[in-house]
């Protein structure tokens, strides 16, 4: 009876150890968008209204720093996403520029001294719309010399077919932001960049418009379809072009109806996303370049999770558009 009761406490204790649990470690009142590290162990964060900030886990407080560009913050536009270089001092940002009446989305990059921005220069320029939404923005490094950067449709249809421009583009250049170049095409809202460890595989997920969100594994030159194949609806109900042509690549794995995956990392070897509409963190088994298992966790609490990325500590972050910056503490 004894040995029955303990194996009772011990069931339920690895029950409770492996029930997903977060830990808040700070909260703003706005979307806090985009989120890295830097190398004494602080974290720079993003806030889509135009500030930038960096929080100090052992102090827990957020210090506002200067010298930052001015942003286009209507709408989805505003400060968005930013990356700390592993190694050339630079820390790069995204972010929609304001021309106008029109803006487009920016690439630019700066030195941290002390709570200062310093040196920053804008280094890249997609197409600008008068369109306050689709920006696209994540970051990414192939630590060969290059950067990688998504630039969204702007509802700029006519243009996304087409080499001549940077809208709904995935755009490889220098690291100081020369030899642009359209590394794919065919993406509607792509705010999810990430280079698989130990590969030069590039994977994106991007949103569509009812149903059609997309993972798709990124290939140069590759054409992935918008707006003539995708697997989404206009808001209205018709449906937009095809779900499959010859010469159009085809998603990894998609999602009818939509989940709005608005960015995605690579954590233990599988793919996770943080989702908006969906309301949660989604983690996709990966075997090879083929999804097996999906599992969503943390869909109760009803937030739209906007960034995700592994921490030094091993452990992986993550923020939302509450104002919340956060790790996931156990996971199952």
């Amino acid at each position: 009876m004894k040995n029955i009761f303990i194996l009772i406490l011990l069931t339920l204790s690895l029950n409770t150890f492996a029930k997903p649990a977060y830990e808040v470690l700070l909260k703003q009142d706005d979307v806090i968008w985009g989120f890295d590290f830097l190398k004494d162990g602080k974290i720079i964060f993003t806030e889509r209204g135009g500030k930038v900030f960096v929080f100090d886990p052992k102090t827990k407080k957020a210090s506002l720093l200067s010298g930052t560009p001015k942003v286009h913050a209507v709408g989805q536009g505003g400060m968005l996403d930013v990356r700390v270089h592993p190694s050339n001092g630079y820390i790069y940002f995204t972010y929609s520029e304001p021309m106008d009446k029109y803006s487009a989305t920016a690439l630019g990059r700066g030195k941290l001294v002390d709570n200062k921005l310093v040196d920053f220069k804008k280094i890249f320029t997609a197409d600008k719309s008068t369109n306050d939404y689709h920006y696209g923005s994540r970051i990414e490094f192939d630590n060969e010399g290059n950067v990688f950067i998504t630039s969204g449709e702007r509802a700029e249809r006519e243009m996304i077919q087409k080499k001549d421009n940077y809208l709904g583009k995935i755009i490889r250049m220098k690291e100081d932001g020369s030899s642009p170049e359209v590394w794919s095409l065919g993406h509607r809202s792509p705010q999810g960049l990430a280079m698989r460890p130990g590969t030069q595989e590039l994977w994106e997920a991007e949103m569509g418009p009812q149903g059609g969100d997309e993972v798709n594994l990124i290939k140069k030159d590759g054409n992935y379809g918008w707006p003539i194949v995708t697997y989404g609806r206009e808001y209205s109900g018709p449906k937009i072009g095809v779900k499959s042509k010859p010469g159009v690549e085809g998603p990894i794995v998609y999602w009818v109806p939509s989940i709005s995956p608005s960015a995605m990392t690579f954590w233990k070897n599988d793919i996770w996303l943080a989702n908006l509409s969906g309301e949660h963190l989604r983690r996709l088994e990966l075997k090879g370049t083929k999804v097996g298992k999906q599992e969503e966790f943390f869909k109760e609490l009803g937030w739209r999770w906007r960034n995700v990325r592994p921490g030094p500590d091993g452990n992986l972050y993550f923020s939302t558009d509450e104002g919340r910056l956060g790790k996931v503490i156990s996971i199952n």
